[in-house]
């Protein structure tokens, strides 16, 4: 006996009419009075929007006054159907009750659901002259009506629950029930709840297309920022590292310009090549963080404003008339605002080729006090745009360019149909960490290689380009005792 029960408990029909049971307690009977008030209607689609405020407002209460209109409609119906044997009381609580239930639904939806299913007797016991079924004519609208919205507010599992339970009040009052009508109820009442919950069903699939749609917009907007923020950090990471190499070789032989230098100085000196080298040891290590799988190391130098002259004859090549201007008195920049700029350019200019094919454009490069400025314009096109191949990002990847630098940015149509892209960066003082401009001239030697020009200031003295003049001080051999000439080839972590 003990197994069989066991087996029946576990049996699939068990679980599935305990599961049956358990989402019919959540749904019917669980907090039956919760408060859960209709919420307006949703004015974001383009009709709504092209509405006046008032007008608008009014659209948005439209439900509201659709279920209290039923409600109305309710009492009216059990006025005009009240039995010969009914007194003006009887008909209007009736009336009352069946209304209330209606308009109940607004705020308590399982609340009105109950309540309409306890006016069914009700009815019957206050007026049984109105008609010889379960349902009169008040209470089949009213029942109709509740289980319509709630439908409408719940989810289908709770229309199919609610029927089920008409279903059971139909067995119980069709007995006594001189002309039963509960077929008509029952076929009526479950093609509405059909209707409703399929409108229900595409109404949430929808919202929940739309929400995945936003959902997948923002991460789209999120992994492209971070890609262009890679893409930035392994251009930018050349530049960092050529700095520390630097600074590794002029402690290499600062210490060497200076006779018989303390111990101190040779020690820090020591210590500021040991922090240059491992500098860039750990730049190498992030580079290879946010290296992606098909990074190839670039060949060739970043390039800088000095290349926007091949740039831009690239693009004539390819069809663009571009007009470029530099005005202002040029100057050296650091070598990350000039690589920004660069590239800046050079998607203003692709999205040119892309977006306005034929147009003409103008590229402006303005030397000002305290910064520098950019401007690429273009006229309206008078091609038709083929679909791009690109990511549609350009202007995410200059943003952040602009932003890394604390910089501004416009980017906006033109009144002729055109586009222009305007940029101002900020620059403090007058560059002197520019490309080409290093205190260590071309490129860093090697172990054994020719001599380096240096310049290092030393104990207060002047540096030697304040003098007019640089002194050519050798590699020092390692047999004198100090540290081996670093290798570039080696500690660069380009």
């Amino acid at each position: 006996m003990t197994k069989t029960q066991s087996r029946m408990s576990g049996s699939p029909e068990a679980e599935l009419l305990k599961r049956m049971v358990a989402n019919l307690r959540e749904d019917l009977l669980r907090d039956p009075l919760a408060y859960r008030p209709l919420a307006p209607l949703s004015t974001d689609r383009p009709v709504a929007r092209a509405l006046p405020g008032p007008l608008r407002t009014f659209v948005s209460r439209l439900p509201h006054g659709l279920v209290l209109l039923t409600a109305v409609i309710t009492f009216i119906v059990a006025f005009t159907y009240a039995g010969t044997d009914a007194a003006d009381l009887q008909f209007l609580f009736i009336g009352l009750v069946c209304a209330g239930a209606v308009a109940l639904t607004l705020v308590r939806p399982m609340a009105a659901w109950w309540l309409s299913v306890l006016a069914v007797p009700f009815a019957r016991v206050v007026d049984p002259g109105a008609g010889g079924g379960p349902w009169v004519p008040a209470t089949a609208v009213m029942q109709l009506a509740v289980i319509a919205v709630v439908t409408a507010r719940t989810r289908a599992r709770t229309a199919a629950q609610m029927w089920v339970c008409l279903l059971l009040l139909a067995v119980v009052l069709n007995p006594t029930s001189q002309h039963p009508n509960s077929a008509p109820m029952l076929v009526g009442s479950g093609v509405l709840l059909l209707l409703v919950s399929v409108v229900r069903i595409r109404l949430d699939a929808t919202r929940e297309v739309v929400a995945q749609k936003s959902v997948t917009a923002v991460e789209r907007e999120r992994r492209t920022l971070l890609e262009e923020r890679t893409t930035i950090a392994r251009e930018l990471h050349d530049v960092v590292a050529h700095h520390m190499s630097v600074v590794a070789i002029q402690a290499e032989a600062a210490q060497y310009r200076v006779e018989n230098p303390p111990p101190e100085l040779q020690a820090a000196f020591v210590t500021i090549r040991e922090n240059a080298v491992a500098a860039l040891t750990e730049l190498r290590r992030v580079l290879g963080v946010v290296r992606a799988a098909d990074y190839e190391a670039p060949d060739a130098p970043q390039p800088t404003l000095d290349d926007l002259p091949k740039l831009v004859a690239n693009v004539r090549d390819a069809g663009l008339e571009v007009e470029h201007v530099t005005t202002g008195a040029v100057r050296a920049l650091p070598q990350g605002v000039e690589l920004s700029a660069y590239r800046i350019v050079q998607e203003a200019l692709s999205n040119v080729l892309r977006h306005a094919p034929g147009a003409r454009a103008r590229v402006e490069v303005s030397h000002v006090l305290g910064g520098l400025g950019l401007r690429v314009i273009n006229g309206p096109a008078t091609g038709e745009a083929r679909p791009s191949a690109g990511s549609g990002h350009g202007l995410t990847g200059m943003r952040e360019r602009i932003g890394m630098l604390n910089g501004e940015m416009t980017a906006e149509a033109t009144a002729d149909g055109g586009f222009e892209v305007t940029v101002f960066v900020p620059v403090q003082g007058g560059g002197a960490a520019a490309h080409g401009s290093d205190p260590v001239q071309g490129s860093a030697p090697a172990t054994g290689s020719a001599p380096a020009k240096v310049s290092v200031p030393v104990q207060g003295s002047v540096p030697a380009q304040a003098r007019g003049a640089e002194s050519p001080v050798p590699a020092a051999p390692a047999t004198l005792g100090g540290p081996a000439p670093i290798d570039l080839t080696k500690d660069s972590a380009s």
